[in-house]
This record gives structure tokens, C-alpha cells and sequence, in this order.
């Protein structure tokens, strides 16, 4: 089959490597060394899905029109990701696997004007996509599995369309991959999952350092909590990811702090022994941008959309922003006394 994926960061080359060690003709867009070592050396996978070195076609964009192509992208480089790529991905199923709330919303946008009337079948049948696996990708070429999870695809509130069971039944001959019911609800639930992707990009420490920590865990339970209330109050029905549901993410939301953070802890342990860095503080650590304004961000801008207010979300997104611009990582008390102030 002919695949295109668009972004060879952690997520789209470890769905290049698998599609492609399974024989699938694959082609990959990447920029600036990454693309010339590809170009030149491979691919190269290795962890939890074995160690494969994929000798994949590499291009800045997709030369040309495949039967299924995946966008994987940091949420804020996919609009100018699909717009470099649009002629290639009309009338085919396209599926968007990234964080956030806004990857389906996006996407679309971009083709709202593209198709007159009648010619529908031009628009690409979109599909949205969460990886629940943890991938690293710290060096140009390499990209490592550091703790191996399913992708879940979906469509929207209801039950699967086809083409999001077509495209989950490919990825699930190299992966984990079901297509899912609710899946605006799995994604805010990932979206509950993915606050631990903060403190790491503040503090530098791994995720499981982060949320065995006696000052840190304190602060990403009450980030959690504040945006699982926050999807409550806008009506959210939470989907089931990695063993989160709406029932469990209730009684975490309401129960005492000290009886909470136990959840963080439990997410840090499912991890494994092999430190995660998180995909925000992989992007600080190759001088990118980070794509916390549709992590921690959205729960801002959706607490805003609704009349409320997130200061923890907000304290954090400023944190990781401040690395950005700096480069310096906080200390443990530093991140305390910036989220709660003088009140711990």
C-alpha cells in the first residue's frame, strides 16, 4: 500500500518505520538534517518494537498522491504542514494523530474552501488519531519506543466512520490500533493524560521523576484536576484511555488532594523504568517551540470559552514558555512558589 506521513518526529517515524518493515511503500516528509540522514543512513527504530533501520523515500513534502496518509505533526505546524501538502492529500483517507483538542477542527479548515459544491469527493475523508505510546525522537535519524501503548481513531461523538476502520485496521498489523466511539471524549481524556508533559519541559527531569516528586506531583494533580473539572462543566463525557474513564476521572476530580495525586503516581509507574522525557521537553531540547498551548493552553482557552478560569494551567504554560525563552529549567520550589505563591 502506498502511505504517505507527513512529520518524522517520535510519532510519524515510528509509524513509518513499522508501515515500512511491513512492507508497505513508504513516503516520509522531513526538513534539515533529519532529512538527510534518512536520505542517507535510514531510519533507524529501536525499543519496545524492536530495532529496524528504515530505508524509506524522504522528501520536504509528498511528491506524490498516496492511498492513505497520516499528518503528524506538533499541533501548531499542521495547518502550514497540510497546506504544503494539499494537492496531495485530496479524496483519500487522512489521518491526524496529534495532542490536543483542535487536530480534526484544523484540519478541515484548511480545505473549507477548496472543494465547490458537488465536489465533495475531493476533500480528504479526515480521521483523528491518538498514540498512546511513548516515542523519543533526541537525535536526527533515531527515533526510539520507550514504552509501548495502542492508538486509538476516531471521527467525533459517535461510532467510527469507515474510514477510520479502514485506516485502524492497517495500523493494527504493526501496532495496536483500534478505532473507538466518543472519540472527542478520548481526546480530552488524552488531554488529562498529557498534563504530565509539562513539568518535565520546566524542570528537565523525566516524567517519572516529576511525578514521584514530593513538591512537583502536588502541582500536576491540581493541573489535572482543574482541567478534568473544567471538561465537566463544558459537558465533557470522558472517553476510556489508558485506564482513565469518566467515572474514575469523576471521583478524581472531587476526592481530597492527598488521596488524588495517587493517580499521577499510578501514571508515572505505567511508564516503565526507561525515562521519559515528555514530547514538550523533546522539542526545548532541539531548540523548538512546544505545542503547550494545546496541552495545558487548551484547557485555558476552554475554561475561557465557558466563563471560567484555569490558574494552574495558566502558571504552567507561562513556566514552560519562560524555558523557551530562556533555556533554564526551574527548581522544584521555583515551580511551587510560581503556581501557588506564598498559600503552600
Amino acid at each position: 500500500m502506498q502511505i504517505g506521513i507527513i512529520g518524522a518526529g517520535a510519532i510519524g517515524g515510528t509509524i513509518a518505520s513499522l508501515l515500512s518493515r511491513a512492507g508497505h511503500d513508504v513516503e516520509l516528509t522531513a526538513r534539515g538534517e533529519h532529512l538527510s540522514i534518512i536520505r542517507e543512513q535510514g531510519l533507524t527504530l529501536t525499543g519496545a518494537w524492536g530495532s529496524h533501520v528504515a530505508q524509506v523515500e524522504a522528501n520536504p513534502t509528498l511528491t506524490r498522491r498516496p492511498e492513505l496518509a497520516f499528518i503528524c505533526t506538533k499541533a501548531q505546524d499542521a495547518r502550514a504542514a497540510i497546506t504544503a501538502n494539499v494537492d496531495q492529500l485530496r479524496g483519500i483517507p487522512v489521518v491526524v494523530v496529534q495532542n490536543g483538542l483542535e487536530s480534526l477542527t484544523t484540519a478541515r479548515s484548511v480545505f473549507a474552501d477548496e472543494a465547490p459544491s458537488g465536489d465533495e469527493d475531493q476533500l480528504p475523508q479526515w480521521v483523528g488519531a491518538l498514540a498512546l505510546y511513548a516515542a523519543s525522537y533526541l537525535a536526527p535519524g533515531r527515533i526510539t519506543i520507550t514504552t509501548a501503548g495502542p492508538t486509538y481513531l476516531g471521527t467525533g461523538e459517535g461510532a467510527p466512520d469507515a474510514a477510520a476502520i479502514s485506516a485502524a485496521a492497517v495500523l493494527d498489523t504493526v501496532m495496536p490500533a483500534t478505532a473507538i466511539s466518543n472519540f472527542r471524549g478520548a481526546q480530552w481524556t488524552k488531554l488529562i493524560v498529557n498534563q504530565v508533559n509539562a513539568m518535565p519541559a520546566i524542570t528537565g527531569l523525566s516524567a517519572q521523576e516529576t511525578l514521584a516528586h514530593p513538591l512537583l506531583n502536588p502541582i500536576i494533580t491540581s493541573g489535572m484536576r482543574e482541567a478534568v473539572r473544567i471538561g465537566f462543566a463544558l459537558g465533557v463525557h470522558y472517553g476510556t484511555v489508558q485506564g482513565l474513564n469518566n467515572l474514575l476521572l469523576r471521583i478524581f476530580s472531587e476526592a481530597p488532594l492527598g488521596l488524588g495525586n495517587q493517580l499521577p503516581k499510578l501514571l508515572g509507574r505505567r511508564m516503565g523504568s526507561t525515562p521519559n522525557p515528555g514530547s514538550t521537553l523533546q522539542s526545548i531540547r532541539r531548540g523548538q517551540l512546544t505545542e503547550i498551548d494545546y496541552l495545558n493552553g487548551a484547557v485555558v482557552a476552554e475554561a475561557e470559552s465557558a466563563g471560567l478560569t484555569a490558574p494552574v494551567n495558566a502558571a504552567l504554560v507561562a513556566l514552560v514558555h519562560e524555558v523557551e525563552r530562556t533555556g533554564n529549567f526551574f527548581t522544584a520550589n521555583a515551580v511551587q512558589r510560581a503556581v501557588f505563591g506564598d498559600a503552600r
